[in-house]
């Protein structure tokens, strides 16, 4: 990347003068921002906002930003993160037997939409190993038992750390992980097949036939020990019909787990997602 920028996603409690105060230090530092863009959230009394800023010229390395930045934001009571663009994520996709969201978030990433590695796979099924064997990742084959769960999570934490990974990505991964694995390692997206809170858990396209629904769609997430309700990153809808099988539900529900699960892993990767609280706020 020729001109790596600065991000900055901050949240405190709302006050006259934030964007000024946010604004001038960049400027106080001879930075040109480039992007800039915040919400109000009224109710629970919060600012939120992003600002981008292009390094060259800026005169604090990028060692010195975070503490100079703390100074403005501790008596403010911010929460706030730092990135930069040129900072390429590991990422580690889990899958169980289903290709079709593996297959296209590696094609994103072969194609550079999303700025990311992916040296591991995992799966509690075997299937999908000649996948990673064809995009060069570490392919692990970690069956799931009930009777020996946290034997297994340990052991995909050791891996998340001899990978040196930031994010996981649940590419239709069926099993739920333990409040306690989510507790030491919790920057990792979901798909739900369903427009979540609507089929909650297994089968949502079955319930939504049954159902007779006219619309159906997905959901990513930041996963939470709470089942599927964690905060929602993204979600698109698609319309059926009375003349729908199960079967064209599961077919068109594929074609938005694609593009819903890609949409929330590139805001994620590009710094654009604010949790608080069980919300976010995505920065387009």
């Amino acid at each position: 990347m020729t001109n790596p920028t600065a991000t900055l996603l901050i949240s405190c409690p709302d006050r006259r003068g934030l964007v000024a105060k946010f604004a001038n230090f960049i400027y106080a530092h001879n930075g040109n921002i480039i992007h800039a863009d915040q919400h109000t959230d009224f109710a629970a009394g919060l600012f939120l906002t992003r600002i981008e800023w292009q390094l060259e010229g800026f005169d604090l390395s990028r060692e010195e930003i975070a503490p100079a930045f703390s100074a403005i934001a501790q008596p403010l009571e911010a929460n706030w993160q730092l990135h930069f663009s040129d900072t390429i994520r590991r990422m580690a996709i889990w899958v169980s037997r289903q290709d079709h969201c593996l297959l296209d978030l590696i094609w994103r990433q072969q194609s550079q939409e999303l700025l990311a590695e992916i040296p591991l796979i995992i799966s509690n099924h075997p299937n999908l190993k000649p996948i990673a064997d064809r995009c060069g990742a570490d392919f692990y084959h970690i069956p799931i038992s009930k009777d020996s769960k946290s034997e297994q999570e340990a052991q995909h934490l050791k891996l998340l750390n001899q990978y040196n990974i930031d994010l996981v990505v649940l590419a239709k991964y069926m099993q739920i992980l333990s409040s306690e694995f989510i507790a030491n390692f919790p920057q990792i997206i979901n798909i739900h097949h369903s427009f979540l809170p609507a089929f909650v858990g297994a089968k949502p396209y079955e319930r939504a036939y049954e159902r007779g629904v006219k619309i159906i769609g997905a959901t990513a997430h930041y996963v939470t020990s709470d089942l599927d309700a964690g905060p929602i990153i993204e979600q698109d809808v698609e319309r059926v019909s009375h003349r729908d099988e199960v079967s064209d539900l599961i077919r068109k529900g594929k074609d938005l787990e694609r593009i819903v699960l890609a949409r929330a892993v590139r805001s994620h990767l590009r710094n654009r997602v604010l949790v608080y609280g069980n919300k976010t706020v995505v920065f387009e």
